[in-house]
């Protein structure tokens, strides 16, 4: 089957282990060959699929259809981020129809973060994600992705507050949830039943981050308040000033979250890879008899 036309959803039906990867789009288009060739390396460790992020303010967003179209030609699903917060309806639905005539039949929805720059003033057609999954709904036979937090989200007063919205986003036509990263899976745990309990019970993807560089997780944790448990923070005092040691380190922390993850029945897990190859060849080799392609 065409990789393009299968829709996640139908993938997250199988009774079988499923991990997905995620790539970004250079910021220039001359590096977009560059780009292929991460695309052809870790479609090479056959993920059940491969997203790709969309830049918030433009930016790299003009490159995310080119890198799924990619995707798809080395017959992976492809599933493309889309924002609004900082984009006018008109240009959503050119994304849209680009992704439709490429092709693409999965489509990740996000606000995206609020520019930090005061000059910049927003169109303000879209103040949440819920708006724009209900366009993308109208537009075409998508399958339809959401973000959620786990820790709650940075900008919600309560994690009740935060589910409310989540809870908005599947009224609207969301077919799946991915989690921010996380580094305690017991957060994970109680976020599931938390949902459950608001009635929320489409897939919920694990979104693992191996931090393989002492310098990336302080930038995670001032990005989104992750909480670091004590045992990962040993890690990173112990070998964050070694970099092949961390690396090592951190790919066999987020080997263990995924196998601990499977052992209790999570069966969708999705690898923020962060355009390294080797890293998510690693982690799927140490998996090499939990995660049968």
């Amino acid at each position: 089957m065409d990789s393009s036309i299968i829709k996640i959803s139908d993938i997250q039906k199988e009774d079988k282990v499923h991990i997905s990867c995620e790539l970004f789009p250079p910021k220039t288009g001359d590096k977009i060959p560059n780009v292929a060739s991460v695309v052809k390396e870790v479609a090479a460790l056959k993920p059940s699929y491969m997203s790709v992020t969309y830049g918030a303010t433009g930016g790299t967003s003009d490159f995310t259809v080119d890198i799924a179209r990619e995707i798809c030609k080395n017959g992976i699903p492809a599933l493309a981020h889309l924002t609004c917060y900082s984009s006018t309806k008109e240009k959503v639905r050119g994304v849209v129809n680009q992704l439709k005539e490429a092709g693409i039949s999965n489509i990740l929805c996000l606000r995206g973060d609020i520019p930090n720059n005061p000059d910049f003033i927003p169109p303000c057609e879209y103040r949440h994600a819920s708006e724009l999954i209900s366009d993308v709904k109208a537009m075409g036979d998508f399958c339809i992705g959401a973000a959620c937090y786990p820790e709650g989200h940075p900008e919600a007063d309560t994690i009740t507050d935060d589910i409310e919205h989540l809870y908005e986003k599947v009224r609207s036509g969301c077919d799946f949830l991915t989690t921010q990263m996380f580094f305690d899976n017991n957060i994970y745990y109680n976020f599931l039943f938390k949902l459950l309990k608001r009635g929320i019970d489409i897939p919920v993807v694990a979104g693992i981050m191996p931090v393989t560089n002492k310098a990336s997780l302080s930038r995670i944790i001032s990005l989104s308040g992750n909480l670091v448990p004590p045992r990962f923070k040993a890690i990173v005092d112990r070998f964050g000033d070694s970099p092949l040691a961390m690396k090592q380190a951190g790919i066999a922390y987020a080997t263990e979250q995924i196998i601990d993850l499977i052992a209790n029945g999570v069966n969708n897990i999705h690898i923020y890879t962060m355009n390294k190859p080797d890293v998510a060849g690693a982690i799927i080799s140490n998996l090499s008899h939990i995660f049968v392609k």
